[in-house]
């Protein structure tokens, strides 16, 4: 379906009863075609170390041993996922929960060449599962847990994961919803920013930390062509002047020969 909506939601606002009931709202009140995709991280990493195994990070990505990958199978795929399909049906909308191995929906190969163990990053997106789901009317809840080449399951950033949904599916509006409201300098809301200028904010360290790999999925779906680009708060959904709006940096025309 082109003119769907990708929302992706994260991890620190997921575990929240009252969080997901205002967001599976502002999803019922959307316009039909309605994709989303969610993180988890932080209750993996709290079920990791309730199985007794600390966490290890490489450069902001997660290391995922064999016992890592069961925590994030549990929480993305089963957890996290099953509870934002029961809030959104709670919302009056019909909604069905996938992973990236369903169908398969995402397909992904190890990332630096296999260094992180079962961390993986998109290599395709296959959206027949998804565009079946879109044509009923169903809401598809997608955890970013992928397929791997040996068919097995490779753990997937989920913004990077949402970004891939949203260009392959020709969306029309791709939307990052944070715990912030937008990108922030000197700690106010910047309305509209090029993909350009996100690379200076980045490089120079006014947007840092969880925000950069947001802002790069964004950035990757604006120059992919996706219409609309937002990354903020949850009003996101039904405020169109909300959040920070990014674009794509066109180049100027080539002046005529004489």
């Amino acid at each position: 379906m082109e003119g769907a909506t990708v929302v992706k939601v994260g991890g620190n606002e997921v575990d929240d009863p009252t969080w997901t009931a205002r967001l599976a709202a502002a999803v019922a009140a959307s316009p039909r075609g309605v994709v989303v995709v969610h993180g988890g991280g932080k209750e993996v990493t709290d079920l990791q170390r309730a199985l007794g195994a600390e966490p290890e990070w490489s450069e902001g990505l997660r290391v995922t041993t064999p016992a890592a990958l069961r925590a994030v199978s549990m929480v993305l795929s089963g957890i996290v996922n099953k509870r934002l399909v029961a809030a959104l049906i709670g919302a009056g909308v019909t909604a069905a929960g996938i992973s990236g191995e369903d169908g398969p929906t995402l397909e992904a190969v190890p990332a630096r060449g296999g260094q992180l163990g079962r961390t993986g990053q998109i290599s395709e997106v296959r959206t027949g599962l998804l565009h079946a789901l879109l044509d009923h009317g169903i809401i598809p809840v997608v955890s970013p847990v992928s397929r791997g080449p040996d068919g097995g399951a490779l753990n997937v950033n989920a913004d990077d994961s949402a970004s891939a949904v949203a260009s392959a599916l020709h969306a029309r509006r791709f939307l990052v919803v944070s715990n912030v409201p937008g990108v922030l300098r000197d700690g106010q809301r910047i309305p509209r920013v090029t993909t350009e200028e996100l690379e200076v904010l980045i490089s120079s360290g006014v947007a840092s930390g969880g925000m950069v790999p947001k802002l790069r999925a964004a950035m990757r779906a604006a120059r992919a062509g996706v219409q609309e680009v937002r990354i903020g708060g949850l009003n996101l959904l039904s405020d169109p002047e909300a959040g920070t709006t990014i674009v794509r940096q066109e180049l100027p025309a080539a002046s005529p020969r004489t």
